[in-house]
C-alpha cells in the first residue's frame, strides 16, 4: 500500500449513463476538469465496465486513478460522494497492479498483441470443442486439454470472469496467476492451476484447422490464433485508488466469504 497525495488537476471520466453525466457536470463545474495530460489523478465515474476502459485508457501513463460508483457494479468503485474530493484522494489508498502482455501467432502467418487488466481467455470458434497444449516456462505440462476454451487472470480479475468459471479468488497482492479451464472435458479431473505471476504460459492449439480458436484480453479479440504467449509486464504499473477501508485486498477477501 501507498499513500498518495493530490490537491487539484484532477481530470474526470464518465459513462454514458445519465447518473454519470449528471455527475461528470457537477464535479466539473465544483473542482474544475483538468486537461488528462496535466492531471494528477483521474476520477472514473460509472460502473467497473468503464473503469476497466479507463484503466486502459491510462495505462502507460503511471497515474492514480480513483472510481466513484455510478453504475450498475462498482467492484473496482469507491462510494459516490460529492464533497472532499481532493481530500479523499489525499487519503485514499493505492493498489498496485500489472496487466497481462499477450502474444499470439496467427494462421494467416501474422501475430497480434494485447494487454489485460482481468485476464486472458480462449475461447471455441465452432461446434467442436478445443484441444489445446499448456506449457509453463517453456516445459509442457498437459499434452491435451479437451475443453470450451481456457484463460489466465491476474488477482485483480479473479473475482470476475475467473471466479464464474471456477477458479480460485487471489488476493491482490499475491503474486500469482490463476489458470482455470473453461468446461473441462478431458482430463476430467483437472480444474487448474496457481502460478508465480513471473510464469510464462504458452498454448498452443491443436487441430486448430477444424478446431479454430480466439484469444481475447479484455477488451480486444484476436481469431483464428495458433499459439499464444502470456506473462506479466512488468513494466506497466497500474494505481488503483481506494477509500481507507474499502481496498481491493479487502473485498477480495470479503468476496470468499459470501454466501
Amino acid at each position: 500500500m501507498e499513500l498518495v497525495i493530490i490537491s487539484e488537476n484532477i481530470h474526470f471520466v464518465a459513462s454514458n449513463t445519465e447518473e454519470a453525466r449528471e455527475s461528470l457536470a457537477y464535479l466539473s463545474h465544483r473542482y474544475g476538469n483538468a486537461d488528462p495530460d496535466h492531471a494528477n489523478a483521474i476520477v472514473a465515474l460509472g460502473g467497473d465496465g468503464l473503469m476497466l476502459q479507463t484503466l486502459h485508457r491510462f495505462m502507460r501513463r503511471n497515474i492514480p486513478i480513483y472510481g466513484m460508483n455510478r453504475g450498475s457494479v462498482g467492484f473496482l468503485m469507491n462510494e459516490y460522494k460529492s464533497d472532499d474530493l481532493p481530500e479523499r484522494l489525499a487519503e485514499a489508498k493505492t493498489n498496485i497492479i500489472h496487466p497481462l502482455k499477450l502474444h499470439a501467432e496467427m494462421a494467416n502467418g501474422g501475430t497480434g498483441d494485447a494487454l489485460a487488466i482481468n485476464e486472458v481467455s480462449i475461447f471455441r470458434l465452432t461446434h467442436q470443442a478445443a484441444r489445446l497444449s499448456i506449457g509453463v516456462n517453456g516445459k509442457t505440462r498437459l499434452d491435451v486439454l479437451i475443453c470450451d476454451g481456457l484463460l489466465v487472470s491476474t488477482p485483480a480479475g479473479s473475482t470476475a470472469y475467473n471466479f464464474s468459471a471456477g477458479g480460485p479468488i487471489l488476493p491482490i497482492n499475491a503474486s500469482l496467476l490463476a489458470l482455470t479451464p473453461i468446461s473441462p472435458f478431458r482430463p476430467r479431473r483437472w480444474r487448474g492451476a496457481l502460478l508465480p505471476s513471473s510464469n510464462r504460459v504458452t498454448v498452443e492449439v491443436l487441430e486448430a484447422h477444424k478446431r479454430p480458436m480466439s484469444a481475447v484480453a479484455d477488451h480486444t479479440e484476436l481469431r483464428n490464433v495458433l499459439k499464444v504467449d502470456i506473462a506479466e509486464d512488468r513494466e506497466i504499473r497500474i494505481q488503483l485508488l481506494f477509500d481507507p477501508g474499502h481496498e481491493l485486498d479487502e473485498r477480495i477477501l470479503a468476496e470468499q466469504f459470501r454466501y
